[in-house]
């Protein structure tokens, strides 16, 4: 069936969000962005409430009105608890909040070994967090609140119906995305917590409330359907469909991604696999990249001393770059110390030296991955600030000894928007 219209893709970052409108044939019809105007007191809800309803008012009036269907992705293990009208009984627990380190415990008591809610930031650490603030009388809420992703509090603000999560966002609340159920060990806790029910990312929900389609000048028709998280929405803009298509994110630290016929998991390294559809999405995050060429280059620096390094030329610099002490993958070690000497007097080769570690640290990235049984590697695109690096790119493919270009298209809200098609045209 047709498609025919606008579908809108909504992306809540760290520091702001970001909307596009793409039309059936994919092509992008209309951008709006918004920075958060913020501080460490800042009220977060309300501020991302602020900005959907503004982000979705600056798409112009023609666009709006043909909009068919929207998704949102939001911050992974960003969440919160509400009461049944979703109004806030605490602030939300950032992605990056650590606070579940006290009650990480209590999660290895319970999950699989090496299962990817053993962590202090992971969705399930920060909802024993607060269930231990609940019994100790610290934090008063009625009966069975709700506990919500970001992206899933945000759609409810268009659609109305509490409780709805994605197998994405999910993934670290324990939820078991191959038998697509909450699993035993976690469902048998008595939690003190309505789980959100979790369909597919990107499934059709409800059209939007009445209200909102009056307020935003929408068809009362529009779908929003089931969100995802940021990093799944870059890959998915990026244009990697088949096992074996990978995305390396090039950002202040380096992000693997492989599609693979097969899953992996494995908590000592922080891989994990996400579902997606019938194949599996495998990652894993190195703490080199991007931060470590800053520290000793400027951004025209590093333009300019790339053209003088030869990419087909090896570097007789044995480097491990990284700011600071600790990797988690493809090496886990929390003390592992950087290797930036000896520097040379000759800038470009110092740059050739941080560059070739860098890819080296890729390379080992996903030898990893496939030696654990994810699909052998055969295509790399690549995301982030260091894929307009087109000498390093030729340097990671020799490393790699795959094809690496940039990805399609780079912004996760791209990726968000074809996932409300994709919804939609399912949905019909």
């Amino acid at each position: 069936m047709s498609a025919s219209g606008i579908f809108l893709g909504i992306d809540f970052g760290t520091s702001g969000a970001r909307a596009i409108a793409i039309s059936t044939d994919r092509q992008v019809q209309a951008t709006a962005s918004l920075k958060f105007d913020s501080d460490s007191k800042a009220d977060w809800a309300a501020i991302w409430r602020q900005s959907l309803f503004a982000l979705i008012a600056q798409i112009p009036l023609a666009d709006r009105q043909d909009i068919k269907a929207i998704a949102i992705n939001g911050t992974s293990s960003t969440v919160m608890i509400c009461d049944a009208q979703g109004h806030l009984l605490d602030a939300p627990i950032l992605y990056n909040d650590a606070r579940g380190a006290t009650v990480v415990e209590a999660v290895r008591a319970i999950a699989p070994m090496h299962h990817t809610v053993v962590s202090a930031t992971s969705s399930l650490a920060k909802l024993l967090w607060w269930k231990a603030q609940i019994a100790s009388g610290t934090l008063s809420t009625p009966a069975t609140p709700y506990f919500l992703h970001q992206a899933d509090w945000l759609a409810f603000w268009l659609h109305g119906k509490l409780g709805i999560s994605d197998y994405h966002n999910a993934l670290k609340l324990g939820y078991d995305v191959a038998a697509l159920t909450y699993p035993d060990w976690l469902t048998s806790q008595n939690l003190p917590f309505r789980l959100p029910d979790v369909v597919a990312p990107g499934k059709a929900i409800a059209p939007i409330t009445p209200s909102v389609a009056t307020h935003l000048a929408l068809p009362s028709s529009c779908l929003v359907c089931a969100g995802t998280t940021d990093s799944i929405a870059a890959f998915l803009a990026s244009g990697a469909q088949s096992p074996g298509e990978a995305v390396t994110s090039l950002g202040s630290t380096l992000v693997l991604k492989l599609l693979s016929e097969g899953r992996v998991d494995d908590a000592r390294y922080g891989i994990y696999s996400h579902r997606l559809e019938n194949l599996w999405l495998v990652g894993g995050a190195s703490n080199t990249g991007g931060a470590v060429l800053r520290q000793f280059f400027s951004e025209s620096e590093l333009e300019q001393l790339s053209q003088q390094i030869d990419p087909a030329q090896d570097s007789k610099l044995d480097y491990y770059p990284l700011t600071q002490p600790g990797e988690r993958f493809p090496i886990n070690d929390p003390h592992l110390l950087p290797r930036l000497s000896p520097r040379p007097g000759n800038p470009a080769e110092f740059l050739q030296g941080l560059l070739s570690g860098i890819a080296r640290i890729e390379a080992s990235g996903y030898a990893l991955l496939q030696a654990l049984g994810a699909t052998p590697l055969k295509q790399v695109y690549t995301a982030g600030g260091g894929a307009k690096n087109r000498v390093w790119q030729s340097m990671r493919s020799r490393y790699l000894q795959v094809p690496v270009t940039p990805s399609a298209q780079s912004e996760a809200a791209y990726g968000t928007a074809l996932l409300a098609l994709q919804g939609y045209i399912n949905s019909q």
